[in-house]
């Protein structure tokens, strides 16, 4: 039987098996110390044991590996789990979950282990159709299983409004009541949304907040027609399909800075991790003149409260300061503009929609998903390199990949399920995994064995053809 410690997803960048095993039992207790008791008290919840100042299971905050990274030993008689950050040893323990067999076995072996890229990351569209508190902390849980430590939350669009500005409370109540179909809708309180922030934090995942802007704002301008340039309010929309660019602030009025620097500044202080998103794409109905003033007054509020700004690649055309980072979209390979904003020391947050949008369909028969950026089954996913995937624009200038998923046909928690797994763990693999480990044939073997866990896990993952799934 293949060991479980050569099965890893994520592939680490050492795997060292060897025939020793240890079994976990209700005796087994976990070894914690002050700087490691949260994490200790995460994997000891996680695996139904108990913790306390003796057992066969350590954690150290001790390791020869970079930030983030771990070294995990299992023996015959004790699981060693080393990092240097509380981070990394959080990320020893998702390692050593995916180790621990039905019976509680946990094959023998050392494992050092670090990621390649800082930002590996999932985005979740909550605005076509809306997820409550419980299904984002669900699929926080989830992702964070394969290392993935960004949530970008997506919660603004032509759909919905989904989360409370305590000046402007018309967003929610009418700019949130509704959803593609016209469903009931929703939206987070701050207070919820805090909620989510902290659990994610205890995750150690950053949430990321997208307030799309100026573009794909009908939802705010039915709640405030002020904003529009003739006063008048359009019609919600509740349209399944991908009809976009048709809205827009009016970048001549006053009113819609004094409205964005509300909303920014709201959403700043709900958010301790560094990033604000403003979106910034598709903003078709905006004149170019207007579109660059307003991107650019709206980078300047970014700033003054106290954050890093990330847009989609088009907040490049109105010349954004370095720090700025762009998120790359697109289904091409090349782009002069990012090209040569990376020359000048720009950023990119790789989300090519070819690659990795995991709203397209897998095949043409998935019953649901879009397929204008293509069919993407598993292979499509992992067969592609981030650090030379952009002409002109070299690894360095890469600071990570993130996975969208846009929720125009997502309704539910199953269907969160069957588009994300088992897309989500290749592009993790891409992101955290050492270049040289890339193999398409070795990660479907590894990633076959983890299909019976989902399956414990309740989740409805799409039984791909491509992988030769465990039973």
């Amino acid at each position: 039987m293949t060991s479980r410690i050569t099965c890893v997803v994520p592939a680490p960048v050492e795997v060292h098996p060897s025939t020793d095993s240890f079994r976990i039992t209700e005796a087994t207790r976990v070894r914690i110390t002050d700087d490691t008791a949260t994490v200790g008290h995460y994997l000891a919840e996680t695996l139904g044991l108990t913790t306390g100042s003796t057992g066969e299971i350590t954690l150290s905050r001790q390791s020869t590996t970079p930030a983030d990274g771990y070294q995990l030993t299992v023996t015959n008689t004790a699981i060693t789990l080393r990092a240097n950050t509380e981070t990394g040893l959080f990320m020893a323990v998702q390692t050593l979950r995916q180790l621990v067999s039905d019976e509680g076995i946990v094959d023998g072996g050392e494992i050092r282990d670090y990621p390649r890229f800082a930002h590996r990351g999932a985005m979740l569209d909550v605005s076509r159709h809306f997820f409550t508190v419980d299904e984002v902390k669900r699929f926080i849980d989830q992702i964070v299983q394969y290392k993935i430590n960004v949530l970008h939350l997506h919660l603004t669009d032509d759909q919905g409004w989904r989360l409370e500005i305590t000046g402007w409370p018309k967003l929610t109540t009418i700019g949130g009541a509704t959803q593609v179909g016209g469903g009931p809708g929703g939206f987070y309180t701050q207070q919820e949304f805090r909620e989510l922030v902290a659990y994610a934090t205890s995750r150690h995942i950053t949430l990321i907040p997208e307030i799309d802007i100026p573009g794909h704002v009908n939802a705010a301008l039915v709640a405030y027609p002020e904003l529009t340039c003739d006063g008048v309010a359009p019609p919600l929309f509740t349209t399944t399909g991908t009809a976009t660019g048709f809205s827009s602030l009016c970048t001549d009025k006053e009113i819609t800075y004094q409205f964005i620097d509300d909303v920014l500044r709201e959403v700043a202080a709900l958010t301790p991790g560094p990033y604000l998103h403003i979106g910034t794409d598709e903003a078709h109905a905006t004149p170019e003149e207007g579109y660059v003033k307003f991107v650019r007054r709206a980078l300047d509020m970014v700033q003054r409260y106290g954050k890093q700004a990330i847009g989609w690649h088009e907040i490049l055309r109105a010349d954004p300061p370095t720090g700025t980072i762009s998120q790359f979209w697109s289904k091409a390979d090349d782009d002069p503009r990012v090209a040569e904003a990376t020359a000048r020391g720009h950023r990119i947050l790789l989300s090519p929609a070819n690659k990795v949008y995991l709203d397209m369909k897998y095949t043409p028969d998935s019953p649901i998903g879009y397929k204008w950026a293509g069919y993407l089954d598993v292979r499509d996913v992992y067969d592609w390199d981030p650090g030379t995937y952009l002409q002109g624009v070299p690894e360095e200038a890469v600071i990570g990949i993130e996975a969208p998923l846009w929720a125009e046909h997502v309704k539910h928690r199953g269907h969160i399920d069957f588009m994300t797994f088992p897309r989500l763990p290749a592009v993790a693999e891409l992101g955290w995994s050492p270049r040289e480990t890339h193999d398409w044939q070795d990660f479907r073997r590894r990633l076959a064995t983890h299909g019976p866990r989902w399956t414990a896990q309740g989740m409805e993952f799409y039984p791909s053809t491509q992988i030769p799934w465990a039973v």
